[in-house]
């Protein structure tokens, strides 16, 4: 193939669930001749985007390393904007692709829109309709789906909420969600879960982060939290704290102590699969795991009144119970003892893709440029 008709492509990732999901994508394009691929890292997540991507063997060629403590996000999209500007000034991509709905996301696709740069996002279409929740989520992937070119949307569900907005149909493509093929590379493997747990116990793995959480909805969470563990003494939990002292001090507030409570810190990609693989229940907030979870036949309760993946709640797989005490009690204690309503969510459901996404994605990319 002749240098004219390789085509440059900048593959962006700034925290860890864009590092897991687009790895995949990044992975399939090194593979294509026609395709000069080059990896910006934004570092919106320092450590925990660096572990994906050295499990994955993905270098970046460029990392603005953006991450400073308690950064206010004006601050980080000033910042960003600025470092963008520069970076796509220097590598004159073809196009670019993003993915998810993070405040790197929407700063990458407003520049590429100032200088007329083709956008393909992937993970398109997500919406809560509330601008407040997720915050500041929702309006990133709002602003992203009125400026991308191609909207890779894992689901038909996704795609309706597009065409709701206007966007063409023919730069729609329904491709699945690439966490799910980024899980079934991860769960083939055996791996160690890194954190003494008793293999005879049942697992109630936990993770709470989320910025619409903050304050008192956490602390009604990690209260839940310490009634189900006071009352479950054969039942182990285990909470991969996150470092923001809005999160690490109230689960330490609450939890710490607790003889069958481990707080550790953020578990890396791969062992967090194998705890998620391990577990009995789970309890999040996050958008990828509310995506994994239901693919390895684990029932999930969602920490958060709105989400933006609800094919998973319309199959019964996943139950939104919010931040209240009392709700994330009962679904919990009801899991816990209840083998029939058990079994009807841990039914290995996974409405979120079969482990080609980041294929059809190529294919779509190879169709336009090669």
């Amino acid at each position: 193939m002749n240098k004219q008709s390789v085509k440059n492509l900048l593959c962006v990732i700034g925290t860890r669930p864009e590092a897991i999901k687009m790895a995949p994508v990044i992975l399939a394009l090194k593979k294509e001749p026609w395709a000069n691929v080059r990896v910006l890292a934004t570092a919106q997540h320092r450590h925990m985007l660096d572990q994906v991507n050295a499990f994955f063997g993905i270098e970046p060629d460029i990392d603005l390393n953006i991450m400073r403590p308690n950064q206010a996000l004006t601050t980080l999209t000033a910042r960003l904007l600025l470092e963008l500007d520069n970076v796509l000034q220097a590598e004159k991509p073809d196009a670019v692709l993003v993915q998810g709905d993070t405040t790197t996301v929407m700063t990458v696709v407003l520049a590429c829109f100032y200088h007329r740069i083709p956008i393909g996002h992937v993970e398109a279409g997500l919406r809560t309709w509330d601008l407040q929740n997720p915050f500041p989520e929702e309006a990133n992937r709002i602003i992203a789906g009125k400026l991308a070119r191609w909207h890779f949307a894992p689901t038909e569900g996704s795609k309706q909420n597009l065409l709701k907005e206007g966007v063409p149909d023919s730069e729609i493509i329904v491709t699945g969600n690439t966490v799910i093929d980024a899980l079934l590379m991860t769960a083939a493997k055996d791996l160690e879960l890194a954190v003494p747990l008793d293999s005879v116990k049942r697992l109630v793995l936990v993770t709470s982060h989320r910025r619409e959480n903050f304050g008192e909805p956490l602390r009604n969470i990690c209260r839940a939290l310490r009634t189900l563990a006071e009352h479950n003494p054969t039942v182990q939990f285990l909470y991969p704290v996150h470092p923001n002292p809005n999160v690490k001090d109230v689960a330490h507030e609450f939890l710490a102590g607790l003889f069958n409570f481990a707080l550790c810190e953020p578990l890396d990609y791969a062992p967090f699969i194998t705890a998620m693989k391990r577990a009995y229940i789970i309890l999040t907030d996050s958008g990828g795991v509310q995506e994994e979870a239901p693919a390895l036949g684990k029932p999930v309760l969602v920490l958060r009144e709105e989400t933006e993946r609800p094919e998973a709640v319309e199959q019964g797989v996943v139950k939104l119970v919010g931040s209240n005490y009392d709700r994330i009690v009962e679904e919990a204690q009801r899991l816990l003892d209840d083998e029939s309503a058990y079994r009807a969510m841990a039914r290995g459901v996974s409405p979120y893709g079969d482990g080609h996404a980041a294929e059809r994605i190529v294919k779509t990319l190879r169709e336009h440029f090669a």
